[in-house]
């Protein structure tokens, strides 16, 4: 007897939970922007500073997907806002090199907190291979973006009329 049937109707419900997810995460997102007084770009590029700590424009504008202007503007908005610290690069002055500063980080990590709380007690319940198998998911997704993201700024796929 064939697997099939399950397999399919397992797929189409992960799916079906991945564009979900996708979903609710974009709107909290918002949300938290909203909340913090500040874009969802805006709030890219600080998440992505937490993380890399520091940053040349250039990056941040390909990270955020937005053109050197939009962050030039969005840059300048957040440093009057004492989010971040733009400073020249002392090896290449053409360079601007950007940091969250450290005293806004605990205020941008604040609205994640229960999110945060509720995401490790979810995890303690799973066995060390299926976070495995879920860390494996999420990096080969993290590729896929990345590759698509990459195709669509190279002028990829044009657009069709909606199919769906």
């Amino acid at each position: 007897m064939s697997d099939e049937p399950a397999r399919a109707s397992a797929i189409t419900d992960l799916m079906h939970a991945g564009r979900e997810t996708s979903r609710l995460s974009t709107v909290f997102r918002y949300a938290i922007a909203d909340r913090l007084g500040l874009t969802v770009s805006d709030l890219e590029c600080l998440d992505f500073l937490a993380d890399a700590g520091s940053a040349t424009a250039g990056q941040i504008a390909e990270r955020a997907n937005v053109t050197t202007g939009a962050v030039t503007s969005m840059l300048r908005r957040l440093q009057q806002a004492g989010w971040v610290t733009a400073e020249r690069d002392p090896a290449d002055r053409r360079r601007v090199i950007v940091t969250l500063r450290p005293e806004r980080a605990a205020e941008l990590e604040r609205p994640y907190e229960r999110f945060a709380h509720r995401a490790a007690q979810l995890v303690e319940g799973y066995s060390v291979a299926e976070i495995r198998l879920l860390a494996r998911h999420f990096e080969r997704m993290r590729a896929m973006y990345l590759a698509e993201l990459t195709g669509l700024r190279d002028g990829g796929p044009t657009r069709r009329s909606p199919s769906r």
